[in-house]
């Protein structure tokens, strides 16, 4: 049996147009429909979160919200996979910005068809290898009901700059995604390269690979109204955020 989930991020202009299409689907295939909202499960919307931390840093929070709520929403739904949309541009980007970042452990799980996290619901991307201009191609000849309206904030992301210079490799040459995807894949770690071991976020009992997740820092730092707190990667945040209160979660 499917399910379908969506995360509702509350940006004006961009998600109200992707919920109608939603929600067509939902009737033209007859799939069980589950809408989380950030407002529901954090108490902040996206356009609410940009006020305070500008244009620079707000795809960061929309990221990692979003990735915790497609959990909570596979838990409420009782699922043994929670499946992506993730296509070859997505993850050739991904690839990219990893390497910049010097992102080991992300590199090395971002090109994984299927991943598995223990404690968490496993994930996977069926449109791996397959190209952003060819699902749309598909969709459009096919008469299927999709969107294509991109978020009114993407042009201040980081995976932006990836992008134009993916577009710019692949104009050059043709299979520079799948170049990049298969180079993703035969990266290999030196086994003396100690990776983030995963545990319990003390906060919310998600997965995590710190004491406190990613999403209940940031969360805390825009309910303190330290917007910048998540950002990064301090011990100071850590040890600031480990004395204060739950974060504002629901309880499933």
């Amino acid at each position: 049996m499917f399910s379908k989930m969506w995360s509702k991020c509350s940006t004006q202009g961009y998600r109200d147009d992707s919920l109608k299409t939603v929600l067509e689907n939902k009737d033209e295939y007859q799939m069980p429909l589950k809408i989380l909202s950030y407002e529901q499960l954090y108490g902040w919307s996206m356009d609410k979160i940009v006020t305070e931390v500008g244009h620079k840093n707000n795809c960061t929070f929309c990221g990692v919200f979003r990735r915790q709520a497609l959990d909570r929403g596979a838990m409420l739904l009782n699922v043994d996979c929670i499946a992506t949309g993730h296509n070859a541009d997505d993850i050739a980007e991904t690839v990219l910005m990893n390497i910049l970042r010097g992102d080991v452990a992300r590199l090395q799980r971002c090109v994984n068809i299927i991943t598995i996290t223990e404690g968490a619901i496993p994930r996977c991307k069926p449109l791996k290898y397959t190209y952003e201009k060819e699902i749309v191609m598909y969709a459009y000849f096919k008469k299927l009901n999709y969107f294509s309206t991109e978020c009114v904030y993407a042009p201040n992301a980081y995976r932006g700059y990836a992008r134009t210079f993916l577009k710019d490799l692949e104009r050059l040459k043709p299979s520079s995604i799948m170049d990049i995807i298969h180079s993703g894949e035969t990266m290999c770690i030196k086994e003396n390269i100690k990776m983030p071991e995963k545990g319990i976020c003390t906060k919310c009992g998600f997965v995590s690979s710190r004491d406190i997740c990613k999403a209940c820092m940031l969360l805390e730092g825009l309910n303190r109204g330290l917007p910048k707190l998540g950002i990064g990667k301090s011990s100071k945040a850590n040890k600031t955020l480990a004395a204060l209160p739950n974060p504002r979660f629901l309880n499933f």
